[in-house]
């Protein structure tokens, strides 16, 4: 889906705060947890989390699914995925190879070898 400057300004405005970037990052290289281990892991108050958390999913970064008793939060990568394309839709003014390696295809991020 192609966004619009809108909304690649909300997505931006979602990671725009530290404790937000590193909740998203942990997501990202974790695959998803409850709230409770993301408290745990990053030193956050439930209260803050709760607020960050909240601030993330509006972003359209954060989605959630309830899994029995807990909600799982898990990062977005189809709305990731789609303001990486937004940032580099007009690359270079036409000269596509000089964006090589600016994103690592979604193939190859999760294998350690291939950086």
């Amino acid at each position: 889906m192609k966004i619009t400057i809108p909304q690649a300004t909300q997505v931006l405005a979602g990671l725009a705060n530290e404790v937000r970037l590193e909740i998203f990052k942990t997501l990202i290289a974790t695959g998803g947890l409850p709230a409770g281990d993301i408290s745990k892991k990053l030193g956050v108050g439930p209260s803050t989390l709760s607020f960050h958390l909240k601030d993330l999913h509006h972003a359209g970064l954060v989605t959630r699914v309830k899994k029995g008793r807990q909600i799982i939060y898990a990062a977005n990568f189809d709305n990731l995925n789609d303001l990486l394309a937004f940032l580099v839709d007009d690359c270079c003014g036409g000269r596509p190879e000089l964006c090589i390696g600016i994103a690592k295809p979604a193939a190859t991020c999760c294998d350690k070898s291939a950086s």
